[in-house]
């Protein structure tokens, strides 16, 4: 490896002695690719990562000889071997597992797609998903991330935290513009934020896709701590907000409280 794969990043954290530098690179080459960007170029992925063009190419031809992603000779793109990576993870939480039963009632009681995730540093991740139909350009599933501070869920865990652990995150979060209905004052954030532990659910209108509202409740474990949310996302098309929180709210408060009351019984915490 070259002194440029190795040297840290005036802004970079200084690591421990047992820290694998070229390992944190290698799972950001996999962290490039999204629902928004299934394929990337050579310079896209560079760029995305910060690594320079040789070592991208080094890392992505690594992957590629692994099986991990595929390529074309221009464009590189995941292929399916990479959910091992997350299949362990997946296996071993026995949230997803509970959570069906309960979002696919849901979803059939409200005739709208629902889903669970988890938080993941500024991004949540699906664990669970039940979709009635494609709502959204982009298409969802387990392992889909999104912005947390521009979700339903995101928020609602988000606005669940510890006062510290919420301040954290403002401190350090991104707000781009998804949406011309996108919050992007942190001030505007925290206040909706705030909502949460007295309502009890947040709701997104049109912030991160246009011509979708997601309302969502916290989930609690066995240990009491808030660690996921479960939600509910329908067209605008169905009502205004007013209409859809009476439409809505009570049947996805009961799915979580049921989901709750499983992870009680089984005595789960979520790690």
């Amino acid at each position: 490896m070259t002194m440029e794969d190795t040297t840290l990043a005036p802004d970079e954290p200084v690591r421990s002695a047992e820290f694998v530098q070229s390992l944190e690179r290698g799972l950001a080459v996999i962290r490039a690719f999204d629902a928004r960007r299934p394929s990337l170029t050579l310079s896209e992925v560079a760029k995305e990562t910060g690594l320079s063009r040789a070592a991208a190419r080094r890392f992505l031809l690594t992957l590629v000889e692994l099986g991990y992603v595929g390529t074309d000779g221009r464009e590189f793109a995941l292929r399916p071997r990479v959910l091992e990576l997350g299949h362990a993870y997946l296996s071993s939480l026995s949230l997803p597992e509970i959570a069906e039963p309960h979002i696919k009632r849901l979803a059939t009681e409200v005739g709208e797609s629902t889903s669970v995730a988890v938080l993941d540093g500024q991004d949540i991740v699906y664990v669970g998903r039940y979709a009635t139909y494609r709502i959204m350009s982009a298409s969802i599933r387990v392992g889909t991330r999104f912005p947390a501070f521009a979700t339903s869920m995101g928020r609602a865990i988000l606005g669940s935290l510890p006062d510290a652990e919420r301040e954290a995150f403002l401190a350090t979060v991104e707000l781009p513009e998804l949406t011309p209905h996108t919050v992007r004052d942190v001030g505007a954030l925290r206040a909706e934020l705030a909502r949460v532990p007295e309502q009890g659910y947040a709701l997104v209108d049109q912030e991160l896709e246009e011509g979708l509202r997601s309302i969502a409740a916290p989930l609690r474990d066995a240990s009491g701590a808030v660690v996921a949310a479960v939600n509910v996302s329908a067209p605008v098309r169905r009502g205004d907000v007013a209409e859809i929180l009476a439409d809505i709210l009570p049947a996805l408060k009961r799915a979580a409280s049921d989901i709750e009351a499983d992870l009680e019984r089984t005595g789960v915490r979520v790690r």
